[in-house]
């Protein structure tokens, strides 16, 4: 029998505006995830900061809007709200332009933050959240008070180094990477490996992380959890974009380990996801659990 936990989450990050030649959608991987998280009924806190403007008070709105905790969001007169310029090939695979600083390259910790962190079950974090020092000293100090920790490589040029990465790994319990980022960090720690799996079990023990999932894209995921691997090929879909696939593929992911089930089922369901996400424009569609099953064909 499984067991349906009552799950709470915490998400550490840049909550801004992604925006398109001919529009702007909410985003940010943390806020992303959070969102996800949220919608598969897990009570949801993000920790993030915008400015004191009017695109401050829309992702406020919003996230309240969908019932996501914003009391540990910060509201800063120094620095604008985060924007991101998206430009979508003919593939459908985006790159950015991320403007800094940004409000959430100034979080600053709190005594509240402390507490809601130690109490969730999850707690969320990025690497693009630690280009700036306030915001990444902010994330080293929370994540000693976490009880589960998920790790997702977000890499966006200029904005990391080996060494922010790897001391964000070693504190992790879960890394999430996608191919590029895999054979990136593998390289830049020493790895003398080429294959997947070697390269995947070679970052679990240079950070002491049991816990891994690389995603390929369309060509699904591989998960190494406790000592083993599980695969998934990935599901057809025609792709409008892929902005936000890679968090909600993680969210369910998470939601799904957490609730007791098994990783192979829970990697099948988190690729479902990512691939529904990535047919879809923008990066939070709303998606029922009768579209997944069917999608799912199960």
């Amino acid at each position: 029998m499984n067991v349906k936990y009552t799950l709470s989450a915490v998400c550490f990050g840049e909550v801004l505006w992604d925006v398109f030649p001919t529009h702007k959608k909410i985003g940010g991987a943390p806020l992303n995830v959070a969102l996800r998280m949220n919608s598969f009924g897990v009570e949801t806190t993000m920790i993030s900061r915008v400015g004191a403007d009017e695109n401050g008070e829309d992702i406020l709105s919003f996230l309240n809007n969908q019932e996501v905790t914003t009391d540990l969001i910060q509201v800063t007169k120094e620095y604008k709200t985060g924007a991101v310029n998206v430009m979508i090939n003919e593939k459908g695979n985006a790159s950015y332009d991320i403007l800094y600083p940004s409000a959430w390259d100034k979080i600053v910790v709190t005594e509240m933050m402390d507490k809601v962190i130690s109490e969730a079950d999850v707690f969320v974090f990025g690497s693009l959240a630690s280009r700036d020092e306030v915001s990444r000293k902010t994330l080293i100090s929370l994540l000693d008070k976490a009880k589960y920790k998920v790790f997702d490589a977000n890499l966006r040029a200029p904005y990391y180094t080996t060494e922010v990465l790897e001391e964000l790994m070693q504190k992790a319990d879960f890394i999430k990477l996608n191919d590029e980022e895999l054979r990136e960090i593998s390289r830049e720690l020493g790895s003398p490996y080429n294959s997947f799996e070697q390269n995947i079990k070679f970052i679990a023990e240079k950070t002491n992380t049991k816990q891994i999932c690389v995603t390929k894209g369309e060509f699904g995921a591989v998960l190494y959890y406790n000592d083993k691997f599980y695969y998934n090929s990935g599901y057809f879909v025609k792709v409008v974009d892929t902005v936000g696939a890679g968090d909600s593929f993680l969210a369910s992911l998470i939601v799904r380990l957490l609730r007791g089930k098994s990783p192979q089922k829970s990697l099948n369901y988190a690729c479902a996801i990512g691939a529904l996400v990535a047919g879809q424009e923008g990066a939070n569609p709303q998606i029922s659990e009768k579209e997944i099953k069917k999608f799912m064909m199960i």
